[in-house]
């Protein structure tokens, strides 16, 4: 690790890059909101409207690891910066196409490339080569609670927009306020230094990451975290509404989940730094399936929808520091871009489905109840799988130095 000072000292990076998370994930997470009333006014159906949100997933999950390899090799800022402008450009399209097909060039491929380039997996590759190994579970922590401060604020500051000036108008500022990533990749700059022991190749890496059977398990449990997650985000505010709930209580509910999760995203963080993290992952996919349970069979009400929200929040991206952390403890840093967005892209193939089939099985049953325990039975999968990963660090010492690859 190399130890930086001034603008660019371990302080600042996690600055910027936490302010880079809470556009790019905030942003994002406000997309439940405006369903409601863009089918209204454009007569789509809830599949329509959905299949583009969930096209965003899998172009995001798909991206992750073609921009995290891009990042590792060519430096961090050119892949946010290239992702910022994708992003604004999806938004406007959203805002300002008018069709289906607008929508789902706008919203499904070009906002799923931005977030691909503004998220997690690159932007928290770049803090962890700021910190020593022992303090990286707790920045994957703050990390990730800058994504839910940025649910916390976008989504309220997403409806005002919409409650004054229109959906469209709204998606409109959003584009304006992505273009604040640019200035802020400026500190996060640079890509991995060759750690100690000889210097891998991508190709070895990828080959060791595919035959390890904690990766696999590990990209089999964050498939059901992007399913829950993302089925929730797309779909939970028009649930409540549906269920004679105000879409002001459905737009507080996903801000309360944001604020929730900052502190069950710092706490993970913390926790990972103490204790085993494949058992703290097994929890937290437990403590999913409780509440989701709980949720289904007491009776629907603003305070019952609030308390899900807070409960929910608690565990919504805990699992994002422990995972990532898992990644960069079993593989190294080398390629934790690279490696983490190959993990997320099986989340991402969750949040696809989570999506899709929500809008899909509501407009041919006229409810969501399906998909949600159907998330139940997934996340008490997810909590045994995750149990038995190996999560040695990987010792490459001994080995000759690859060639070729």
């Amino acid at each position: 690790m190399t130890v930086r000072t001034g603008w660019r000292s371990p302080t600042v990076v996690l600055l910027a890059g936490s302010l880079i998370i809470v556009l790019g994930m905030g942003i994002r997470a406000s997309f439940g909101i405006f369903q409601r009333p863009m089918i209204a006014d454009l007569g789509w159906s809830r599949e329509a409207f959905a299949l583009a949100i969930a096209l965003q997933q899998i172009l995001w999950g798909v991206m992750q690891p073609v921009l995290g390899a891009v990042a590792d090799k060519f430096g961090t800022a050119r892949v946010v910066i290239a992702s910022a402008l994708m992003y604004t450009g999806g938004l406007l399209l959203m805002g300002y196409g008018g069709s289906l097909l607008t929508f789902d060039i706008g919203a499904g491929f070009m906002v799923g490339f931005g977030i691909a380039g503004t998220g997690f997996g690159v932007v928290m590759a770049a803090i962890a080569r700021a910190f020593p190994p022992e303090r990286r579970s707790l920045v994957f922590g703050i990390g990730t609670a800058a994504g839910s401060l940025g649910q916390l604020t976008m989504i309220p500051l997403g409806q005002a927009f919409i409650d004054l000036h229109g959906w469209s108008m709204a998606l409109g500022l959003f584009a304006v306020i992505a273009l604040l990533v640019i200035p802020l990749s400026a500190p996060i700059r640079g890509k991995p230094e060759v750690e100690n022991g000889p210097d891998q190749p991508l190709g070895v890496a990828l080959r060791e990451a595919a035959t390890h059977r904690g990766f696999l398990m590990l990209a089999a449990g964050y498939f059901v975290c992007g399913f829950q997650i993302a089925f929730m985000t797309a779909h939970f505010p028009a649930y409540l509404v549906d269920n004679g709930l105000s879409p002001a209580i459905g737009a507080t509910a996903l801000a309360l989940v944001g604020g929730f999760n900052i502190i069950g995203s710092f706490t993970a963080g913390v926790l990972g730094q103490k204790r085993r993290k494949k058992y703290l992952l097994s929890w937290i996919y437990l403590a999913r399936a409780i509440a989701v349970t709980a949720f289904m069979v007491i009776p629907l009400s603003g305070a019952s929808a609030l308390v899900f929200s807070a409960v929910m929040g608690l565990f919504w991206l805990s699992t994002v520091p422990l995972t990532t952390g898992l990644v960069g403890q079993i593989f190294g840093l080398r390629y934790l871009a690279t490696l983490s967005g190959l993990v997320f892209f099986s989340h991402q193939v969750g949040s696809f489905l989570g999506v899709w089939l929500g809008g899909l099985l509501f407009d041919l049953t006229g409810s969501y109840n399906v998909v949600w325990w159907l998330g139940v039975v997934l996340a008490l999968m997810a909590a045994a799988i995750n149990l038995p990963i190996d999560d040695r660090t990987l010792r490459r010492d001994a080995r000759p130095a690859a060639v070729g690859a």
